[in-house]
């Protein structure tokens, strides 16, 4: 199915000064008009005249003003429906229903239980009557019902062509009361418009193609929203010492001098660290221990756990009745308590708290005079000058620092238009049998995510919807996925926390292979991998757009560090990297779940690549995906060895011979070997430009093996770590492990060796060979010192490119020499 695009030609073709307005007076773009509004319907839908419905009294000379030029405009009729006031019902038993045709839309039951039958009844509901699904409807009717006694009270009819037409920026239409007819009386308050999906109402809005599968309250798990990334900071703490905190007879037992194993832990959310132990020493009724060990967690603003710090010790208890670990003291640190450091040169002061006693670690009555629980000593603050990464490094949407005055001002505006989506595969089975998708699209750049409506019961969805973000960065990565909603069952929503929406493919966008300025109309595969086998789930349809604000700036980046300054000044392990990581993604994903609606985890977790063990387990597709990329790379390499192979052999007289004039020509005049290697790289540039990519690239299912893979190997893809599958089967996994490791194992055992050979030509283990290697540098380097470089330039090419009838098949002496060089594979088991 083909997705047009309305009005683009006439749409100003970039709208990047909108932007760099924006950035030099703080103020947001202003809209600017744009298209007619269609006298009948869109460039997609019939003309005016017989069926246009209830656009047929739509004008000519009213105007868009709508900055979605990406996508298809769509025309809504919408209906915002407020309260209500005079029923003759009670007003926990009045809703609303609105019908355009044969869509229908309810409103929910109000929750004015105990209110009398005159009270004002209110609901601000919104509903959304598309176009294509009303095209023959002439009139609105907005009815009030009674729940309970299964009447109605009133109706309100309305010519949809006669709606006005709002357009953006305009205010919202006011609404006013109407008076219900054919009913006992009553009056309803109610705005009526005609917009498109520009309007701010769309997302709150109920649309009429949901209501035959999704009850009232069910609504919000289905409107498109944005979602805002929380502010995420690396704490720092480090523990450097303890004093007053274990007794000798407070529980812990002493052996000779030295207390048992005393060790701090740290408790941050779910994550739980603590340092090394140590070993208290005795030097007066109390004791003191010392750690100077540092801790890093991730945590969000606003900060709503504290830290907790906990002092145990590893030891005996006094009676002998436990070898348990022993709770002494902690300390409750709310984190609003430690500074926020921007900059890493400045020194951060240590802090000391007091310790709460707890559990076997009171204090003896000589410490009466003494701390309660002891203290402890902290350097902490939080870090600002970092990005704290909640994704994989090398799909990175984002590089700023955790601080705003440490932002760089935009370097460009990424615009997409999620168009809509086809062939879906169908994710479930309906009540009847019949497969069902309820699909919506996330999007996620930056700290800004965005989900599109869920548009229910059809493969061939169509959002046309457009998000905006700032581009800091190009070298980024957009990442968009599709989803099936599966927290609706046959209409009800569920809440079953074990229901999981399903995915259906992700595509990834990489910013710099982009051309600035350019909209890029493509249908992207969407494909996963399961263990019965790779799946096909149809493709997605997306508009894309980078617009520059700053050529210079964009160019200047291209030689600044990816990220921020303090990862390479003072930079964190990548174990520790690694583990942050999961932190922040755990984190983002329980902060977008407790959204309304939420985003789910399931859905996080699946952007963010969390919860994913791929890039440290085994995966023999994944191997053998990477020793074929390895391959590619070096092809490149290897056939211009062979080209050059072929010249020296002389497959072609004439090539050689222009061989043999450049070798001349190098040789004669050094000075140019320089400026000839970066002008052929500069031609091969400029040659290579009419084969540049013309569309972003796809997910490729052949380079990354999965067709060819077999299911046994999807399936340990797949498996949990540790491992969850039957003994058989882990030992047959096992086996071929250890076959394909071996053929690993000899290659790295080969390249170690020669290696080590190079490594011996100076290192005396084999004598002789050592001498003559000397003896031969020396006798090199007196030629050498006596002979012009161009000479010897001169010389070495031409008997590189010598004739075939001057070379032997034996292999060279130098060859021979290397070969026979001792390697430290001799004294290996």
């Amino acid at each position: 199915m083909a997705y047009p695009y309305v009005f683009r030609a006439q749409a100003p073709p970039v709208r990047a000064e909108d932007h760099k307005a924006a950035a030099k007076d703080a103020a947001a773009p202003v809209p600017q008009p744009r298209d007619h509004w269609p006298a009948g319907a869109s460039r997609s839908a019939p003309p005016h005249g017989a069926g246009a419905g209830w656009l047929r009294g739509l004008g000519s000379g009213e105007r868009l003003a709508s900055a979605y030029d990406l996508v298809e405009t769509m025309h809504y009729l919408y209906v915002r429906v407020v309260k209500a006031r005079g029923l003759p019902v009670p007003a926990s038993a009045a809703y609303v229903e609105a019908r355009v045709g044969n869509h229908r839309c309810a409103t929910r039951h109000s929750d004015s239980n105990g209110k009398a039958a005159a009270s004002p009844v209110e609901w601000n509901q919104v509903f959304a009557f598309s176009r294509d699904s009303s095209l023959q409807a002439t009139a609105l009717e907005v009815l009030v019902r009674d729940d309970k006694g299964g009447g109605g009270v009133g109706r309100v009819a309305f010519d949809v062509a006669e709606a006005p037409v709002r357009v953006p920026p305009d205010s919202p239409l006011a609404p006013q009361w109407y008076r219900l007819e054919g009913g006992a009386g009553g009056e309803v308050m109610l705005a009526v418009w005609v917009g498109t999906q520009a309007d701010e109402a769309f997302p709150d809005a109920w649309h009429a193609a949901d209501g035959a599968a999704a009850a009232v309250h069910q609504v919000q798990s289905t409107r498109s929203k944005v979602y805002v990334t929380p502010k995420l900071w690396y704490l720092r703490m480090s523990v450097l010492e303890a004093q007053d905190v274990v007794p000798p007879g407070g529980g812990i037992a002493y052996r000779g001098q030295h207390a048992a194993e005393v060790f701090a832990k740290v408790q941050v959310g779910g994550v739980v660290l603590r340092t090394r132990p140590c070993r208290a020493t005795r030097g007066s009724p109390m004791t003191s221990v010392a750690w100077d060990e540092e801790l890093v967690f991730a945590v969000a603003e606003p900060f709503e756990d504290p830290a907790v710090l906990i002092i145990e010790a590893r030891g005996a208890h006094p009676a002998g009745k436990n070898k348990d670990d022993i709770i002494i003291g902690r300390a409750v640190l709310p984190l609003a308590l430690f500074e926020k450091r921007l900059d890493g040169r400045r020194h951060v002061q240590a802090q000391w708290f007091s310790l709460e006693p707890f559990g076997f670690g009171r204090p003896p009555p000589e410490a009466a005079g003494a701390f309660a629980g002891g203290r402890v000593q902290l350097r902490a603050c939080l870090e600002g000058a970092y990005h704290v990464m909640e994704e994989p490094a090398m799909y990175a949407s984002d590089t700023r620092p955790t601080a705003r005055q440490l932002w760089p001002p935009p370097v460009a505006v990424l615009e997409v238009g999620v168009l809509g989506a086809q062939g879906l595969t169908p994710m479930k089975t309906s009540g009847g049998g019949r497969g069902v998708t309820d699909a919506y699209c996330v999007a996620k750049y930056g700290q800004k995510w965005v989900r599109t409506r869920t548009v229910l019961d059809s493969c061939e969805p169509r959002w046309n919807e457009q998000y905006t973000w700032e581009v800091y960065d190009p070298c980024t990565v957009l990442t968009l996925a599709v989803f099936d909603n599966c927290h609706l069952s046959g209409g009800v929503a569920t809440g079953d926390a074990a229901v999981r929406d399903q995915r259906i493919g992700k595509v990834r966008i990489r910013l710099s292979t982009l051309e600035m300025d350019k909209v890029y109309t493509n249908a992207h595969p969407l494909v996963t991998l399961h263990p019965s086998g790779l799946r096909s789930s149809g493709e997605l349809r997306l508009a894309v757009r980078l617009t520059c604000l700053s050529l210079g700036a964009v160019v200047r980046l291209y030689g600044q560090p990816f990220l921020p300054t303090m990862h390479y000044t003072h930079p964190l392990a990548t174990a520790q990297l690694d583990t942050l990581r999961r932190q922040a993604a755990g984190i983002v994903a329980a902060r977008l779940g407790r959204a309304e609606p939420p985003l789910r985890r399931e859905v996080v977790e699946y952007m963010l690549d969390a919860g994913r063990h791929a890039s440290w387990t085994w995966s023999i597709r994944r191997s053998r995906a990477n020793f074929l990329r390895a391959t590619a790379l070096l092809s490149t390499a290897a056939a211009a060895a062979r080209r050059l192979a072929g010249v020296c052999r002389w497959e072609s007289p004439a090539a050689t011979a222009l061989a043999h004039v450049l070798v001349v020509t190098l040789a004669c005049s050094p000075e140019l070997v320089p400026p000839a290697a970066f002008l052929y790289m500069a031609a091969a540039g400029l040659w290579n430009y009419r084969r540049r990519p013309r569309l972003p690239a796809h997910v490729d299912a052949r380079l990354s093996c999965a067709e060819a893979a077999r299911a046994d190997e999807l399936d340990e893809e797949a498996d949990t770590f540790p491992t969850s599958r039957p003994n058989g089967v882990v030992r047959v996994r096992y086996d071929r492990l250890r076959c394909v490791a071996g053929r690993i194992q000899t290659v790295v055992g080969d390249v170690a060796t020669q290696g080590e050979r190079v490594r011996s030509l100076l290192a005396w283990r084999d004598p002789r060979a050592t001498a003559i290697f000397t003896a031969f540098c020396l006798a090199a380097a007196a030629v050498l010192y006596v002979t012009p470089a161009r000479v010897v330039a001169l010389v070495a090419g031409l008997y590189a490119l010598r004739h075939p009838r001057f070379r032997s098949r034996m292999p060279s002496a130098a060859g021979n020499f290397f070969k026979r060089l001792p390697s430290r594979a001799d004294t290996m088991l």
